[in-house]
C-alpha cells in the first residue's frame, strides 16, 4: 500500500458517528456498526478501564492513528478521571488536514471535545505535546516494523487495518516486538477476533484472552503480557 492508495470519503456508520471507507482497499476505519461505539467499547472499555498501573503517567502505544477517535477518547477519559496519559501513536500514512477539518465537525462527545479533537490533529508530528493538562500526544510518521520503541508501554492499541487488507501487519514478528515493550502485566487491545492472530499472539508469549466484541462483531481480543 502506499499513499496514492488512501483517497478516503467520510461514511456516516450506524451509531450516527462518522468513519472513513478507502474503496481501494474496500476497508473502512471504523465498524459500520458504529465508529464511536467501537473504538469506546474496545480501547477505553475493554483497555484503558482495565489497567492496573502502579505509576503516576499511563503509557499508551498506539498502531494506527488514523482519525484521531482513539485519542481523542483517551483524553477525554483522562480529563474525567483525572489520570496523566502520554500517548504514542504511530501512523505510515497521515490524513490530510482538510480531511480531517471536516471530519471534526461530527465530534460531539460533549464538553470541549470538539476544540481537543482539533489540537490533536494540530500537534507538529514526531515530538510530544501537552494537548490537556491531563493528556499528552506524541504523533510519529513511521510503520510499526520501522519505529525505534526504547520506552515500556502499559497498553498498546492495536489499530491497524484487518489481515485481509493489510497482513504484513498482523505477523508474528511484529507482535513480538510489541511484546517486548509492554510492562509486565501490560496489554494489548484490538478489534481483530482472528484464530490466526490469537495464535501468533500466543506464540510470542501473550496470554490471550477472547472476549465479546462491540455492536455487529463476536469476538475482539485482549493479550496480557
Amino acid at each position: 500500500m502506499n499513499k496514492h492508495t488512501i483517497q478516503p470519503e467520510i461514511i456516516t456508520t450506524a451509531d450516527g458517528s462518522h468513519s472513513l471507507y478507502i474503496s481501494s482497499l474496500d476497508e473502512t476505519y471504523h465498524s459500520r456498526h458504529g465508529a464511536l461505539q467501537e473504538s469506546q467499547y474496545v480501547f477505553i472499555q475493554q483497555g484503558l478501564e482495565k489497567i492496573v498501573s502502579t505509576g503516576s503517567v499511563i503509557n499508551v502505544l498506539e498502531v494506527g492513528f488514523g482519525t484521531g477517535l482513539n485519542a481523542l477518547l483517551s483524553a477525554v477519559y483522562a480529563q474525567a478521571n483525572q489520570l496523566e496519559i502520554h500517548f504514542h501513536s504511530l501512523e505510515t500514512f497521515p490524513l490530510e488536514a482538510a480531511l480531517m477539518a471536516d471530519y471534526g465537525d461530527d465530534i460531539t462527545l460533549g464538553g470541549h471535545s470538539v476544540e481537543v479533537f482539533r489540537k490533536l490533529h494540530d500537534v507538529a508530528w514526531n515530538k510530544m505535546e501537552r494537548v490537556t493538562d491531563f493528556f499528552h500526544l506524541k504523533k510519529e510518521e513511521v510503520s510499526v516494523q520501522d519505529a525505534v520503541l526504547e520506552q515500556k508501554y502499559d497498553i498498546i492499541f492495536y489499530d491497524a487495518f484487518g489481515p485481509r487488507a493489510q497482513p504484513d501487519m498482523w505477523t508474528p514478528e511484529i507482535f513480538e516486538k510489541l511484546y517486548k515493550c509492554l510492562v509486565p502485566g501490560g496489554m494489548l487491545v484490538t478489534y481483530c477476533a482472528k484464530g490466526q492472530v490469537r495464535r501468533d499472539m500466543q506464540s510470542v508469549g501473550f496470554r490471550m484472552e477472547r472476549l465479546p466484541g462491540p455492536p455487529g462483531k463476536r469476538e475482539m481480543m485482549r493479550g496480557i503480557q
